[in-house]
């Protein structure tokens, strides 16, 4: 049976493969990003919104399950980069990090997680970074909105275990995509030799655990981190 799949961030990079990804399964893919669809498919439903305006997602998830009646999984993939010395962050900057990072990955849990209440099931994979446990200077407010989430992620999963909800979050090394395009490469590189697998991470290794977190098996398997790249915290 095909699943009703609700990707945030699916404009490029890791949301695009991941949609793709489950595209190529036949499963039916609900993705939004600030930029219209970049994804051309009949499975595939486009909403052009920002991911913390609260009014535009309770209208996305409202129409998904009109349309589709139930949602199996959500992937809250959205999410923004800044690296500078907290010296020179603006509070502009934290306002942008925090709205798409945290309050975007929290808007789409609470709508979602009203419609798998009701269904009884459902799966919900966050996104963090490596940043956080590996404390990197100029990362601080990046790995400070994604540390909301993991502490998001954790608390939540106590709150939607009776509902049969499994809410979990991957940890990503750095992908060779746009996000990381403005970062030196000196800074990657000494990024990279943090890791006990010094090499970039894969869009293959990411859905791997998102495929771990999302299986039927895996539904004894709730409120977790897991960081690519042997990151430890």
């Amino acid at each position: 049976m095909n699943q009703i799949i609700v990707i945030t961030g699916t404009s490029k990079g890791i949301g695009k493969a991941i949609a793709n990804y489950y595209l190529e399964q036949n499963d039916f893919v609900i993705g939004c990003s600030r930029n219209e669809s970049s994804i051309t498919h009949p499975n595939y439903r486009h909403f052009s919104l920002e991911v913390s305006d609260e009014k535009a997602v309770v209208s996305m998830i409202r129409a998904v399950k009109k349309e589709f009646g139930k949602i199996d999984i959500l992937i809250n993939n959205a999410g923004i980069a800044s690296m500078n010395h907290i010296l020179t962050t603006s509070v502009e900057t934290i306002s942008k990090l925090f709205n798409t990072n945290f309050i975007g990955t929290f808007l789409f849990t609470r709508e979602v997680s009203k419609v798998m209440m009701k269904q009884k099931n459902g799966r919900i994979v966050n996104f963090t970074t490596i940043a956080t446990p590996l404390r990197l200077e100029g990362e601080a407010v990046y790995a400070a909105s994604k540390s909301a989430i993991e502490n998001f992620t954790q608390t939540a999963s106590k709150e939607l275990a009776p509902f049969n909800i499994t809410i979990n979050a991957l940890g990503p090394t750095p992908i060779e995509t746009d996000l990381i395009k403005a970062v030196p490469k000196n800074k990657i590189e000494e990024l990279l030799n943090k890791q006990t697998i010094k090499r970039f991470g894969t869009f293959e290794d990411i859905i791997n655990v998102i495929e771990f977190f999302v299986d039927e098996k895996s539904k004894f398997i709730t409120g977790q981190i897991i960081y690519l790249g042997g990151v430890n915290n």
